[in-house]
C-alpha cells in the first residue's frame, strides 16, 4: 500500500474501527506502528517541501504584485512631471504583469492548499501514532486476558466431557454390581434346600449332655452333704 493510500486509510477510518476487524489486535497494533513510524519520516519530508513550495509560490506572487504596485506609483509621477509617454510605459508594463500575477496566484492557492492538505495528513499521522502508542499496552493487556479466558472455556468444556465421562463408569459400575448380585441369587437357588436334620439331632445332643453334667453335679452336692 502506498503512502498516500495509507493517508486516505487514515483520514477516512477510526483507529478502533481497524483494531475491531482484525483477527489478532496485539500483532496489528505493531504491525500498524511500525508502518507509520515508516512512513512518518516520509510524511515529513513531503510536508516540508509541499510548504517550502507554497512560500516560493507566495514569494513569486507577492513580487508581481510589487512589480506592478511600483509600475502604477512611477506612472502617477510621470504624469506629474508632464510625460504622458512615459506614463503610458509604465501602465503598459504594469499590463503584461497582470496576466502573469493572475497565474502566480493561481498557483499560489493550489499550493496552499496541497500544503494544508499535507499538514492535515502530517498532524493526523502523529495524533494516531501517540494513540497508538498510548494505548497499546491496554489492548495487549485486555487482549491477554481475552486469549486467557478462552483458554479457561476450552478447558471448561473438557472438565464436562470428563464429568460425563465419570457418570459413564457410575452407570458400568452399578450394570456389574447387579449382574454380581444375580449371580448369588442364582447360586443360591442352584444350592437347594438345606438338610436340617443335623442341626436339630446336634441341639438334642448338646441337650442330653447338658442334662447328664447337670446330674453328675447334684449327686457331688449330695455326696458332700452327708
Amino acid at each position: 500500500m502506498s503512502i498516500i493510500a495509507r493517508f486516505r486509510d487514515i483520514m477516512s477510518s477510526n483507529i478502533n474501527a481497524l483494531l475491531d476487524k482484525a483477527e489478532n489486535p496485539e500483532k496489528m497494533i505493531d504491525q500498524y506502528l511500525r508502518n507509520l513510524n515508516s512512513d512518518l519520516g516520509k510524511v515529513k519530508a513531503e510536508t516540508a517541501s509541499v510548504m517550502a513550495q507554497e512560500q516560493r509560490s507566495k514569494r513569486e506572487w507577492d513580487a508581481c504584485k510589487d512589480d506592478m504596485e511600483k509600475m502604477e506609483r512611477y506612472a502617477i509621477k510621470a504624469l506629474e512631471a508632464g510625460n504622458e509617454d512615459d506614463a503610458r510605459k509604465f501602465l503598459e508594463r504594469k499590463g503584461s504583469l497582470d496576466s502573469q500575477f493572475n497565474e502566480l496566484e493561481a498557483s499560489y492557492q493550489l499550493a496552499r492548499t496541497n500544503s494544508l492538505q499535507m499538514k492535515q495528513m502530517h498532524d493526523k499521522l502523529v495524533s494516531d501514532i501517540g494513540e497508538l502508542e498510548a494505548r497499546r499496552n491496554m489492548l495487549k493487556a485486555k487482549w491477554s486476558v481475552a486469549k486467557t479466558q478462552e483458554r479457561i472455556n476450552k478447558l471448561g468444556d473438557s472438565a464436562a466431557r470428563t464429568g460425563g465421562s465419570i457418570s459413564a463408569f457410575g452407570r458400568m459400575e452399578d450394570k456389574v454390581n447387579r449382574a454380581l448380585d444375580e449371580a448369588n441369587a442364582m447360586a443360591e437357588l442352584n444350592a437347594g434346600a438345606k438338610d436340617d436334620i443335623e442341626d436339630l439331632t446336634a441341639k438334642y445332643d448338646q441337650q442330653s449332655a447338658s442334662v447328664d453334667n447337670e446330674l453328675e453335679a447334684l449327686k457331688m452336692r449330695l455326696k458332700n452333704n452327708n
